[in-house]
């Protein structure tokens, strides 16, 4: 494996580029990005996936995955002022401010992720956080080296105190899309742990699985390496790169806890981005030093050599014993039988015409920009 300097722009970053692949293999570059985002700035935020973005082309990428929640930021730290029973103004503001950063989908910040991703010829997988009216979800858009818009995975099952602040997504938005490249989706950090989700990706025939997280513990490796074996699919893992001063500065933003302890310096997110076959090998990272461009060569041959051996949805499955049902229609609180009582928002709006039609049509129109990802 080379390292390959890369150009300088927020500090030290280096990108691992493997380059001992057979050239006549079909092999895929792809890249994950370790890197941390500008915090409440989200027009910055995306000036710095653009340089990331650019540098990553640069080596030949032909995929590049992002952190969770890149665009919009992960509040690490923060307890948004909630107690059982309560919440505090603070809190109530830091919510607020965490809102207006986050990006509408669709809306001008996709708009300019997909010019990036055609503009770079890449196939983009990015972390953000969605907002939907005044609910907020932790997404993965997907875009396609044309500057398409492919669709969205909206996280499942927010972990632990996420849960007050990000909705949970539904069956409608668990997509694997059918590429050149290889066949790509998305689970996010601790879904990943979830072995329903998993067997619903690989039933759908996942070669590439992306997982953004912001899991740094030594023990995410074990998972991300399971995965690989359990999948038979290379498995991108990427996850930021944080120190205290890549957040806003106290008493604004606090670390609940720690935040005494804690020097601008300080790591609070030692990333540990990761490329893995589906064999287990490690084909570059982890990483914990600092922000950078993990690279690998995809082998595409390897995913039939390891579904020779376990393929968990074909030959080693025993479905008269076992077996999965996912429901991914949309699930929508509200519907309205006629157009003029219709609420606002691509996910919620039905029409008498639409109405009329069979189940299937129905749940398009309920999932809005979402049905692409079906």
């Amino acid at each position: 494996m080379a390292l390959v300097p890369a150009l300088a722009s927020d500090g030290p970053l280096i990108a691992e580029v493997d380059m001992g692949a057979d050239p006549s293999a079909p092999t895929v570059r792809a890249t994950v990005v370790q890197a941390s985002t500008v915090f409440y700035d989200t027009p910055a935020t995306l000036d710095k996936a653009e340089r990331l973005l650019a540098e990553a082309a640069s080596y030949g990428s032909q995929l590049v995955v992002f952190p969770e929640a890149f665009v919009g930021g992960y509040p690490r730290g923060t307890n948004f002022g909630a107690t059982i029973g309560n919440r505090t103004p603070k809190g109530k503001e830091e919510f607020r401010k965490y809102h207006a950063a986050a990006i509408d989908v669709p809306g001008p910040e996709v708009d300019r992720l997909a010019a990036m991703a055609g503009k770079y010829k890449v196939y983009l997988v990015m972390g953000v956080i969605e907002r939907d009216g005044y609910t907020l979800y932790c997404t993965v858009l997907f875009f396609d080296s044309q500057g398409h818009f492919l669709g969205k995975h909206r996280k499942v099952m927010p972990t632990a105190l996420e849960r007050i602040i990000w909705g949970f997504g539904d069956g409608s938005t668990v997509p694997v899309f059918d590429t050149p490249v290889g066949k790509i989706g998305a689970v996010i950090c601790w879904e990943n742990r979830m072995p329903l989700l998993r067997t619903a990706m690989y039933a759908k025939g996942i070669e590439i699985y992306c997982a953004p997280t912001a899991d740094a513990r030594d023990v995410w490796q074990a998972s991300m390496t399971h995965i690989a074996l359990e999948g038979g699919c290379f498995v991108l893992s990427a996850n930021q790169f944080c120190r205290r001063k890549d957040y806003p500065p106290p008493p604004e933003y606090v670390f609940q806890g720690t935040e005494e302890n804690l020097t601008p310096d300080s790591v609070v997110c030692a990333g540990g981005s990761v490329i893995i076959s589906p064999s287990g090998t490690v084909l570059a990272g982890p990483n914990y030093e600092g922000e950078a461009l993990i690279s690998a060569d995809l082998d595409l041959r390897e995913i039939a050599l390891a579904k020779f051996d376990f393929d968990v949805v074909g030959h080693y499955s025993r479905s008269e014993l076992f077996n999965l049902t996912v429901m991914d229609e949309p699930t929508c609180p509200v519907t309205f039988t006629s157009t003029s009582g219709s609420i606002k928002g691509s996910e919620r709006s039905f029409s008498n015409s639409l109405l009329k039609t069979n189940k299937a049509q129905i749940k398009n129109s309920c999932v809005g920009d979402a049905r692409t990802s079906l």
